[in-house]
């Protein structure tokens, strides 16, 4: 799992392991790692020693799950571009839907690129030249 600390970050998941398997006070351990108390009390009571995600766990959005569902459809069934679907959707679904939530909602659903969407067109295959017998001259 990658990680990205910052310049001031105290505890890595290495110490944060350190703090949890130890059996010291947690005033001990806040002077040895220089964190409070209060950090440490936390990672001991914690299952992993990862950070959790920072992201909003119900996003603010104009529409409902149902609504995106049905958009998602009518993404991956018409290939509409994004500015179609949205006059599609101020019509149709919710008329309160922003062109740049209907966007998010697309990417998160995995469809918010329509040229990875449409079908593959196979290349087409070449004939070969037609074999002429010796001293023909094809006009």
């Amino acid at each position: 799992m990658h990680i990205a600390l910052h310049k001031r970050a105290r505890t890595t998941p290495a110490v944060r392991a350190e703090i949890a398997a130890s059996s010291e006070p947690a005033r001990v351990l806040a002077q040895r790692y220089g964190i409070t108390e209060q950090t440490v009390y936390k990672w001991k009571n914690r299952q992993s020693v990862y950070d959790r995600p920072h992201t909003a766990h119900r996003l603010q959005t104009q529409l409902s799950p149902e609504q995106e569902i049905v958009v998602v459809q009518l993404r991956k069934t018409l290939l509409l571009p994004l500015d179609d679907l949205l006059a599609v959707t101020h019509e149709f679904i919710n008329d309160k839907a922003s062109r740049s939530g209907l966007d998010r909602c697309l990417r998160r659903h995995g469809v918010g690129n329509l040229h990875a969407l449409k079908p593959k067109q196979p290349a087409p295959t070449h004939q070969p030249f037609k074999h002429y017998v010796p001293g023909y001259v094809h006009v």
